[in-house]
């Protein structure tokens, strides 16, 4: 075989002409794309900090929860022991409101609710996707406070989103607890201060509670 022969066995088609500008543009979008791509995944837009949707009933958790010192446990009440934090049956609102302010019109949904049965369209503001798992009891029971999530709640008329509750902010928290850690019967003061370091009071409850966050996939992703 000569080396003409041995050339042309290796040339491509003709029609392969056709796809070259095309992979050009392969070759130069997909850095682009990769960039925008992360640069969504980290904005407000995508992970929905500063969300703060409108209720159907205007509940101030500044009122109830630092004026009227409500703890978060009154109202979501399976914090401790099941993996949702549960939204409050009607009843619960009635509990109070059966007497104060039993006629304010802000207050109608919640009146109607009891008088029908229906729960109020409360309006979900941490909404994780539905391939994500989390815990609340797991997260409450070793100390990680509502705030670390939430934020200061008992500062908000209206609850907004804090933190971007995104893989790479989880894991964060995973990988270096210590800081984020307080006594398990404290996790939901909102104005709780460490007596001391953070790392080194954070450090010391890892050790007596044994903890150890996994960051293995099946973790979250169940």
């Amino acid at each position: 075989m000569t080396d003409g022969e041995g050339t042309r066995r290796f040339i491509f088609p003709e029609w392969t002409n056709a796809l070259r500008p095309w992979l050009a543009v392969a070759v130069l979008g997909l850095p682009v794309y990769l960039v925008v791509l992360v640069w969504l995944g980290g904005s407000p837009k995508t992970t929905d900090v500063g969300y703060a949707p409108r209720q159907p009933v205007p509940y101030s958790h500044a009122l109830h929860v630092r004026e009227l010192g409500l703890d978060c446990r009154y109202c979501h009440n399976t914090v401790e022991v099941a993996a949702k934090a549960a939204i409050p049956p009607t009843q619960t609102c009635m509990n109070c409101h059966a007497r104060i302010r039993s006629e304010s019109p802000k207050l109608l949904p919640v009146r109607e609710s009891f008088a029908t049965g229906m729960p109020v369209p409360w309006v979900r503001v941490h909404d994780l996707p539905d391939y994500v798992y989390f815990n609340h009891s797991a997260h409450v029971q070793r100390g990680v406070g509502c705030v670390e999530c939430h934020g200061r709640v008992d500062t908000m008329d209206v609850v907004s989103q804090v933190a971007p509750l995104s893989m790479g902010w989880c894991l964060d928290c995973h990988r270096d607890p210590d800081p984020r850690l307080r006594p398990p019967d404290q996790a939901t003061s909102m104005t709780w201060t460490p007596p001391g370091d953070p790392r080194e009071v954070g450090r010391q409850l890892r050790l007596a509670g044994r903890i150890a966050p996994s960051t293995d996939c099946w973790t979250c992703h169940r």
